[in-house]
C-alpha cells in the first residue's frame, strides 16, 4: 500500500477518534489535518502550495463569498427569536384545545406544532426541549402511555431535520452542489449547481408524507388501544377559544411560514433574502406577542407591519420598477405606490419589533445565542474545509470513489453501505461534522455512479433524521431524557421511539423506490 493512502486512512480514523473522545470538532479537524499535511511534508509525498492555498479557499467562494451559507445566521436568528418568544407554548395550546376532544386529539396536536416549529425553527434540540417542557406533562396527566407520548414528541422534534426551512438542508445543498459540480467537470461535462430552493422543494413532499405516517400511527394507537392516548378533559370553568387567540397564536405562525416558503419555492426571493423575510418576519411576531400580552400601543403597528410582509412578496414580481421605462401605466404605478406604503409600515414595524423585544430584555440573549450557533457553525467549516483540503492531498476522494465502486451490488450497494456509514455517524457526531466531512467525500462518487444529487441529499437528510432517533445513542432521545420527569424512564422513551424509527425506515424505503417524490417539486419549480 502507497505511503499516501496509509497516510490517508490514518488520518481519517484518527479524527474519527478524537471526535468520540470529545475533542471539540473544529479544533480536532483542523488540527489532525495539519499534523498529518505536516507530516506528508517531511516525507514528501504531500504537496506544500497545496496547504498554502488554504486561506484563498476560505477567503474566495467557499466560504466567505458563498451566498448560500449566508442564510445560516438568518435562519438561526429566525428560529431562536420564535423559540424564546414562547410561540410553542401558544401553537401547542391552541391546537391541544382544537384536537384534545378526540382520542389521540393531544397526540395530533404534538405532531402539528411539531411540523410547524420545524418549519420555523429548523433547530431540533430547542424543539424537543420545548415540546417536553410544554406538552409532555400534559400528556401523563391526561392519561397518556408514557412511550407514545415520549416518542411522539422526540419524533415530532427531528421533523427540523427534513422539514424546510432547515439548517440541515442549507448545508447539505451547499455540500452537494460543490459534490455535484466536481462530479460532473471529472467526467467532462458542466458545472452543476443544486440550489438551497431545490431541497427545500425537494424535502416538502417526504416532510409531509412523514407528518401525515406520524398522525396515521397515532389513530391507529387512538383506534385499537383508546386507554393510551384518551381524549383531554377541559374544566368546565374554562374559557372558549377566541378568533383572536386563534388567528394570532395560530395563523400568524402559519403566515410566516408560509411567506418565507413561498418566496423561496414561488422564486420571489432567493434563499438568502427570504431568510432575512425569516428573521424579520420572526421579530415582528415575537415583538407582536409581547406587545399584546403587555396591552402595548405598538401592537397594532406591528400587526400591520406584518400584513404588509404578505403584500410586499405578492406586489414583488407583479409591478415592473425598471428606472427609465417610457409608459409605466396607472395599475402598475398604483402597485408601486402600494408596494412603498407597505415597505414603510415593514420597517416601522420591525423598528417597534425590535423596540417592544428590547424592552423585555430578549433581544440581546437572542442575538447572543444567534452568534454562538453561527459561530460554531463556521469555524467548523473552516476546519473542514482544510481536512478535506489535506485529505485530497493525499489522494483520499480517489481512496473513497474507488471503495465504493468496488462495492458489491453495483452503485445500490455502494448507496446503502454509505447509509450505513452515516447512519452509524449519525449516533455518535452532529449533523454539521457529518455533512461538511463525510458527504463531501462519499457524494462525488455517488453522482458519478448516476444518482440524482437532489434525490440523494434528501436521503442522506430522512437518514440522518432516523439515526438522530434511534435509541441508545440518538441525540432527539438525549435531549427529551434530560427534559422529561424523572418517572418517565430511559427505557419508556427508547421503546416509543421504535414504531416511529419504523416509520422513518419506511419513508426512507419509499422515497428510494420511488425517486420523483423527491425531484418532482423542484423540476416543477424550476420551470
Amino acid at each position: 500500500m502507497e505511503l499516501e493512502v496509509i497516510l490517508a486512512l490514518m488520518m481519517f480514523a484518527t479524527a474519527v477518534g478524537a471526535l468520540l473522545a470529545g475533542y471539540p470538532v473544529a479544533l480536532t479537524l483542523g488540527g489532525v489535518a495539519l499534523i498529518y499535511a505536516l507530516i506528508g511534508i517531511g516525507l514528501g509525498v504531500f504537496p506544500e502550495p497545496l496547504l498554502r492555498s488554504l486561506p484563498s479557499r476560505i477567503q474566495g467562494g467557499s466560504i466567505m463569498q458563498n451566498n448560500t451559507l449566508l442564510a445560516v445566521p438568518l435562519f438561526v436568528l429566525m428560529g431562536v427569536i420564535l423559540e424564546r418568544s414562547r410561540v410553542a407554548e401558544d401553537l401547542l395550546h391552541i391546537a391541544s384545545r382544537l384536537l384534545g376532544k378526540l382520542n389521540g386529539g393531544l397526540g395530533f396536536a404534538v405532531v402539528l406544532v411539531g411540523a410547524l416549529l420545524a418549519a420555523s425553527t429548523g433547530i431540533v434540540g430547542a424543539t424537543v426541549i420545548t415540546m417536553t417542557l410544554i406538552a409532555l406533562p400534559s400528556m401523563l396527566k391526561q392519561g397518556y402511555d408514557p412511550r407514545l407520548a415520549t416518542g411522539t414528541i422526540a419524533a415530532s422534534g427531528t421533523l427540523g431535520q427534513i422539514i424546510p426551512p432547515s439548517i440541515v438542508l442549507i448545508l447539505l445543498a451547499d455540500a452537494v452542489s460543490n459534490a455535484a459540480s466536481q462530479a460532473s467537470l471529472s467526467s467532462g461535462g458542466r458545472p452543476l449547481v443544486v440550489s438551497v430552493g431545490d431541497l427545500f422543494a425537494g424535502a416538502l413532499i417526504p416532510g409531509l408524507l412523514l407528518v401525515g405516517l406520524y398522525l396515521a400511527w397515532i389513530a391507529f394507537k387512538a383506534f385499537t388501544a383508546p386507554q393510551q392516548c384518551p381524549a383531554v378533559t377541559v374544566p368546565e370553568d374554562t374559557a372558549p377559544l377566541t378568533a383572536s387567540e386563534i388567528a394570532f397564536g395560530l395563523g400568524a405562525p402559519l403566515a410566516l411560514i408560509f411567506a418565507v416558503l413561498g418566496a423561496i419555492l414561488g422564486g420571489v426571493a432567493p434563499p438568502t433574502e427570504a431568510a432575512a423575510i425569516g428573521a424579520a418576519g420572526a421579530v415582528m411576531l415575537a415583538g407582536l406577542r409581547l406587545a399584546r400580552e403587555a396591552g402595548s400601543h405598538l401592537a397594532p403597528v406591528i400587526l400591520a407591519g406584518l400584513a404588509s410582509l404578505i403584500l410586499v412578496i405578492v406586489l414583488r414580481n407583479s409591478m415592473d420598477l425598471r428606472l427609465g421605462v417610457e409608459q409605466i401605466g396607472a395599475l402598475n404605478m398604483a402597485g408601486i405606490v402600494v408596494t412603498g406604503l407597505a415597505s414603510l409600515a415593514f420597517f416601522g414595524a420591525l423598528a417597534a419589533g425590535l423596540l417592544v423585544l428590547r424592552r423585555a430584555r430578549q433581544l440581546l440573549p437572542a442575538l447572543k445565542s444567534a452568534t454562538n450557533i453561527t459561530s460554531m457553525v463556521f469555524l467548523i467549516l473552516i476546519g473542514a474545509s482544510l481536512f478535506s483540503l489535506v485529505f485530497r492531498g493525499f489522494g483520499g476522494d480517489d481512496i473513497v470513489k474507488d471503495i465504493l465502486h468496488a462495492m458489491p451490488g453495483g452503485k445500490w450497494g455502494a448507496l446503502i453501505m454509505t447509509m450505513i456509514v452515516m447512519f452509524v455517524l449519525g449516533f455518535f457526531l452532529d449533523f454539521i461534522e457529518i455533512v461538511f466531512v463525510v458527504v463531501p467525500l462519499v457524494a462525488p462518487p455517488l453522482i458519478l455512479l448516476g444518482f440524482d444529487p437532489v434525490w440523494l441529499a434528501i436521503l442522506m437528510a430522512l437518514n440522518l433524521q432516523t439515526s438522530f432517533l434511534t435509541p441508545p445513542f440518538g441525540f432527539a432521545l438525549f435531549y427529551l431524557r434530560g427534559a422529561a420527569p424523572p418517572e418517565v424512564s430511559t427505557l419508556q422513551i427508547w421503546r416509543g421511539a421504535m414504531p416511529f424509527i419504523g416509520l422513518q425506515i419506511l419513508l426512507i424505503v419509499l422515497v428510494a423506490l420511488v425517486p420523483s417524490l423527491a425531484t418532482w417539486l423542484p423540476a416543477l419549480t424550476a420551470r
